[in-house]
């Protein structure tokens, strides 16, 4: 508890102070304020987009790198594993030099929010990913054989006895994509563009406030976000704890 509370209590207790250096008037103001506004709502809709997209691609990888065989599938394994090592605003500007104005591939979403979609969808990649594998791996594959052998589709098996053992791992793993996606900063502080009340995401917004010396509207906003993350947080927690017990009971 000691060790919690110095390394993420206090620093939070700390941000929470501040947002209210200007009262309760100030707070409303900083959070309530059209470009804080715009900044906020895009960032949880890009963020829960870029989840959903995850856990279906994610559960997609992870089916193939358990389930098949093919060459080059541990150097696939490993590449998942990338954004987990490559420093975010690297990957901020392979991205931008790979989608941007002279993208070889004639694809220019730079400054859109397609641009910040796919950033983000880069640097969650790994989670899904990597949360639904080790359950697949530990899945015993006779039942899926039983329930085949007595006449079901390959589709009736996956929802029926797969899917319900994978679903909270699935959501856990988006969980912790949209809690990525909601912080993240160096990946798409390049492709954005920063352009308020368009592309500027509320961790972009942030460290302008904070440039502005507005460092208790910073403050204010970052107590929203960090509101609003835990909340969808708590939520997918009950439906991943929910989708574990049915499993248990079937």
């Amino acid at each position: 508890m000691g060790y919690l509370s110095l390394i993420v209590l206090l620093p939070l207790g700390a941000v929470a102070a501040r947002s209210v250096d200007g009262g309760l008037a100030g707070f409303w103001r900083a959070v309530s304020g059209r470009e804080a506004v715009a900044a906020l709502e895009l960032t949880v809709i890009v963020s829960l987009v870029v989840a959903l997209v995850g856990a279906f691609s994610g559960t997609l990888i992870a089916w193939v790198l358990v389930r098949d065989e093919f060459p080059g599938k541990r150097l696939i394994s490993a590449l998942i594993d990338l954004p987990f090592a490559l420093p975010t605003i690297v990957a901020g500007l392979t991205l931008l030099a790979l989608y941007g104005p002279r993208s070889p591939l004639h694809m220019d979403v730079s400054f859109t929010r397609v641009g910040i979609a796919i950033a983000l969808l880069f640097v969650t990649l790994p989670f899904v990913v990597r949360s639904v594998q080790p359950v697949l791996m530990a899945l015993d594959p006779e039942v899926e054989e039983a329930a085949a052998s007595l006449g079901a589709r390959s589709s009736q098996v996956f929802r029926r006895i797969v899917l319900p053992s994978i679903s909270p791992a699935i959501l856990s793993g988006a969980a912790l994509a949209f809690a990525r996606a909601v912080g993240e900063f160096g990946s798409i502080v390049l492709i954005s563009g920063n352009r308020p009340f368009r592309t500027e995401v509320a961790s972009v917004f942030i460290y302008g406030q904070i440039q502005s010396d507005n460092v208790s509207g910073a403050a204010a906003v970052s107590i929203v976000l960090l509101a609003v993350s835990l909340l969808i947080l708590v939520g997918i927690g009950y439906l991943g704890r929910r989708a574990a017990r049915d499993a248990d009971e079937e």
